[in-house]
């Protein structure tokens, strides 16, 4: 299909995607007289694609920005006055791909995109103007084009090169330096894709409040400011709770540790810790030698969901904070918390079932192992390990109060071991076998509250990142909605999604169906179809009652061929080649025009331009498709023969390679 999401490695497919879609924006803006250059609709695709979610039709101000603010500058070379007028050119996609349906309903509304590109077109100029913007490539490429270097001639690059090597290019070196530094020190535009999340769906929201307001840790976190109190509590010279007001306030946090045998407040880990994550949410703060509540806090305090949230997003920043609390001093966890925690909340949410906490330990430690490069003949692996595990644990523990995970104690499910033996197994073999012995035992298992999977979710779009949410949808386009449903839905989740819709917009399926035949690309057309029939019980009858639709029936009688409720004898000679131009229209759309006329040259040898002109000719309801296929397939095709046709060759009678005339 003609999509809007390619994983990374899908190099072909998003090329074949990109010149489409720059083919068809370039004639739609100039039927109405709008700007739009080709490079510059390249840069955006390509910022888009080479991004953390990777999706092209979804924008809002961020993207803007990072397109016009980083990675034109950085990466594109071209003429000045291109470059200059790149915001009219984004303009012109964004309304382009409003106009035709592929826009993803999860990012800005155009009325709130223009005045973005607005906002950001006031910086432009400067930021053009800005050497240390550049990329170390660009800057070469710029180099090379004052030199007269034609970039598309690989043998004048060559050239090039050797005459930088031998030192016969003048550049400024001091500006090189300083954008080597600069791109040192700012490596990335954030290029690096994400693993795109499940569609997930959420219990009503009165339920997650009632259950935000029963959360261990929010009661905890009340009460602490609460005791606290305006008037405050005093503190030690070394910023302590005295001890025995730390044992009253264990006692009423119900930490269990008022009756240690310690001397110093500082020797109670989870009082500490929750300390930590009070004076991190600003709810209490130290004052002039006490502990005293925030006054500004008080609506935080009065709002247990608003808290909850608050207390989960601070959590990821406690890690620093946990060495003071208890926990191993300075782990490896520890010091890698902020960006080893989401990442062990990302596996859980996006896993079935409950996780063994055997597999997110591996990964955990195979994780600190390569980003502190650990010898496995070091002495101290084993602690170093241990160390590891137990603040993994603790951590889990402290979400499982907060209430965002649930821990649980039995049998790994199958699944979490059947990928043990795989060849893309990215674990090394001796952590495979510790895995296999484990998850053959009962052990601890880590799932997602609702209030967790909500927190994790809202996390990861902050992040720029897909995670797909039943009931999003509800408000969108018909056509925006189908688009992401074929793209980014698993077939139940599309269900429920398309329920709500329907459920919001009286039951009628007319505006989707209205939306198929509206689409100008039968690839993404045909995918719309499927995922509304598929979403639905009556799914032939429908394709059965859209067979005679003129412009839905060739997606239709496709469909049932495919499932075979359909036999090609049960076809007339009308849908024949009406599926026949659906075909090339296919191919078309997926491969590009020299690919069409390749396969139907090698299928239909002499007579492929007579094949494509029936085609042209049979009433297929895709006009965009048609034109193009007329355009830049028929007519090329047709220009091939009659250039064949002119080119002399001997005939019987002629005179051969020597000039004398044969004998008969």
């Amino acid at each position: 299909m003609m999509r809007t999401f390619f994983d990374p490695d899908e190099d072909e497919e998003f090329e074949a995607a990109k010149d489409l879609l720059i083919r068809r924006c370039l004639a739609w803006a100039d039927d109405r007289g709008l700007h739009a250059d080709s490079s510059v609709l390249e840069a955006a695709l390509d910022a888009r694609h080479r991004s953390t979610d990777g999706r092209l039709a979804f924008w809002n101000a961020e993207q803007v920005g990072r397109l016009l603010g980083e990675w034109i500058p950085r990466y594109v070379v071209a003429p000045r006055e291109v470059l200059e007028a790149a915001p009219e050119t984004l303009l012109t996609l964004l309304r382009y791909l409003d106009a035709t349906g592929l826009r993803d309903p999860r990012g800005a509304t155009p009325a709130e995109l223009e005045p973005a590109v607005e906002e950001a077109a006031k910086e432009y100029p400067a930021v053009l103007d800005d050497p240390l913007r550049l990329g170390l490539a660009k800057f070469w490429a710029q180099v090379a084009l004052d030199n007269g270097v034609d970039l598309t001639d690989q043998k004048a690059l060559n050239r090039f090169q050797r005459d930088i090597d031998a030192g016969r290019v003048a550049y400024d070196a001091g500006l090189l330096e300083k954008i080597a530094e600069a791109r040192f020190l700012d490596p990335g535009l954030g290029e690096e894709r994400a693993f795109p999340q499940p569609p997930v769906a959420l219990p009503p929201a009165p339920e997650l409040a009632a259950a935000a307001a029963r959360s261990e840790t929010v009661r905890r976190l009340t009460a602490l400011a609460d005791w606290a109190g305006k008037d405050g509590r005093p503190l030690t010279t070394a910023g302590n709770l005295r001890l025995a007001d730390a044992r009253e306030l264990a006692e009423l946090l119900g930490t269990g540790e008022q009756d240690l045998k310690v001397r110093s407040a500082a020797e109670l880990p989870k009082l500490n810790f929750l300390l930590e994550w009070a004076k991190n949410l600003r709810i209490v703060r130290a004052h002039k030698g006490r502990l005293v509540r925030v006054a500004k806090a008080a609506p935080l305090l009065r709002d247990p969901e608003h808290l909850w949230s608050r207390a989960f997003e601070a959590f990821f920043d406690l890690g620093l904070e946990t060495t003071a609390s208890g926990w191993s001093n300075a782990s490896m966890l520890v010091e890698e918390f902020d960006a080893a925690m989401p990442d062990v909340l990302n596996s859980v949410y996006g896993l079935p079932g409950r996780v063994p906490l055997a597999r997110l330990q591996e990964s955990v430690w195979l994780a600190c192992q390569q980003n502190f490069q650990i010898d496995d003949d070091d002495a101290r692996h084993d602690l170093w390990r241990k160390e590891v595990d137990r603040d993994l644990i603790a951590a889990l523990e402290a979400l499982a109060e907060l209430g965002a995970v649930e821990l649980a104690h039995g049998l790994a499910d199958e699944l979490y071991s059947s990928d043990l033996d795989d060849d893309e197994q990215v674990l090394p073999p001796p952590a495979r076998d510790r895995l296999r012995a484990r998850l053959a035992e009962p052990g601890l298992l880590v799932s997602l509250t609702p209030l967790g999977v909500r927190g994790m979710r809202e996390w990861m779009v902050a992040e720029g990142r897909d995670a797909p949410l039943v009931g999003e949808l509800a408000q969108a386009a018909p056509g925006e909605l189908l688009g992401v449903l074929a793209e980014h839905y698993t077939p139940d989740a599309a269900m429920m999604e398309l329920d709500g819709w329907l459920a919001a917009h009286g039951g009628d399926v007319e505006p989707l169906l209205e939306a198929i035949r509206a689409c100008p690309f039968r690839t993404r057309a045909a995918a719309m179809l499927n995922a509304l029939a598929e979403a639905r019980p009556d799914d032939q009858l429908l394709l059965r009652r859209l067979r005679g639709d003129r412009a839905l029936g060739p997606i239709a009688v496709t469909a049932l061929i495919e499932e075979g409720a359909l036999q090609p004898d049960d076809l007339t000679s009308e849908e024949h080649l009406l599926l026949m131009a659906e075909g090339l229209l296919t191919l078309l759309e997926l491969g590009g025009p020299d690919e069409v006329m390749n396969q139907v040259t090698q299928i239909a040898g002499r007579e492929a331009p007579e094949i494509v002109d029936a085609v042209v000719r049979s009433g297929h309801p895709a006009e965009i498709g048609m034109d193009e296929l007329r355009r830049l397939v028929a007519e090329p095709l047709r220009a091939r023969t009659h250039r064949l046709r002119f080119v002399e060759s001997s005939r019987p009678g002629a005179r051969g390679r020597h000039g004398k005339r044969r004998r008969r």
